[in-house]
């Protein structure tokens, strides 16, 4: 499923010309596929809120009996028709979609920067993807990180992929690797990161251009708690991707959480209010670390999940005042 994702991706690329528009392209196709389970699960979630008043009566009524408060409240779910299920199951179904997703975008960024490694090691200036504002598609979009390939993107390269890249040479090992002596085992996991490193040793040693690019601006470190920022010279982006996943990532929590939250159930209000800031802040941190593809395929998916769940509010909502004219005897 991965190899097919990633050979689909590429395909696009091919046809656009452009691994930007191909990664947009990409992500709306897949959330366009997604949207028969999204519906199931708006359906499912508006008819829980529906019954959430009948439900905290219940639990007001049977606060001191836990077996009959679960037996009656069965019962309502089976006289409303609802399956308590019926809004996550089909979230949850997507989740395996998504993550096959992500290793196909990885797949492509992995293969490209070992591309860029490559170019490095040969003394040449590698050749970028830029998109928009950032300069390299395969790094992250921030003032902290250089447009060329650094020790922490190497890191994220298995094993496998390195081997193969490394089998690819055959005699024509790159000169700046000759001296290390590599082997097929020298990409192993007990070995990789050592070996990780001897290479970016390498390319620190025998390119001073890669060393420039990597360098800092000067004067713009920040001491955080945790960690420590600073200002690369050749830095790849305003890191406005990161801020976008953020921004767009509350208005999906506010389209999607609203219902609950305005059903009466103080906790499901409460835990509303928490995850309007968890995921925000999840994808803000997420998109820091990750590269400009990966942060453009989740803030183009919030942006088509905006569009997607405002179109099935309306739809949902346009049925239920049907259904409450009918009932009425409005319509006949």
């Amino acid at each position: 499923m991965n190899e097919a994702l990633f050979n689909f991706l590429s395909w696009i690329n091919s046809w656009t010309g452009s691994w930007g528009l191909a990664m947009i392209i990409f992500t709306v196709l897949i959330r366009l596929a997604l949207t028969p389970l999204d519906f199931k699960s708006r359906v499912g979630m508006r008819k829980t809120t529906k019954i959430q008043p009948k439900i905290a009566e219940l639990q007001k009524k049977y606060a001191n009996d836990k077996e009959k408060l679960n037996q009656k409240t069965a019962e309502l779910y089976k006289k409303e028709g609802v399956n308590p299920l019926s809004s996550c199951l089909p979230l949850l179904l997507t989740w395996p979609v998504l993550i096959i997703v992500f290793s196909a975008m990885r797949t492509a960024a992995n293969q490209e920067i070992l591309g860029q490694v490559t170019q490095i090691l040969n003394n040449e200036t590698p050749t970028m993807e830029p998109f928009l504002w950032i300069k390299n598609l395969w790094m992250p979009d921030s003032l902290f990180s250089p447009a060329w390939p650094n020790l922490d993107t190497l890191r994220q390269i298995p094993g496998d992929m390195w081997k193969t890249w490394f089998a690819g040479f055959g005699e024509n090992v790159p000169a700046l690797l000759q001296g290390l002596n590599l082997t097929a085992e020298s990409f192993d996991n007990n070995a990789l990161m050592a070996t990780i490193q001897s290479i970016h040793a390498a390319m620190t040693n025998g390119n001073p251009a890669y060393v420039d690019a990597l360098s800092s601006s000067g004067g713009w470190t920040f001491n955080l708690l945790i960690t420590q920022l600073t200002v690369v010279k050749e830095y790849n982006g305003y890191m406005l991707l990161p801020i976008l996943s953020a921004v767009t990532q509350i208005i999906m929590t506010k389209l999607t959480g609203g219902q609950q939250n305005q059903s009466g159930n103080d906790q499901a209000a409460a835990t509303g209010k928490m995850m309007t800031w968890f995921f925000p802040i999840f994808s803000l941190v997420i998109c820091f670390g990750y590269s400009s593809a990966f942060a453009l395929y989740w803030v183009m998916g919030n942006i088509v999940m905006m569009v997607q769940t405002m179109i099935i509010n309306r739809i949902l909502d346009e049925r239920e005042k049907k259904a409450q004219a009918v009932g009425e005897g409005t319509v006949k």
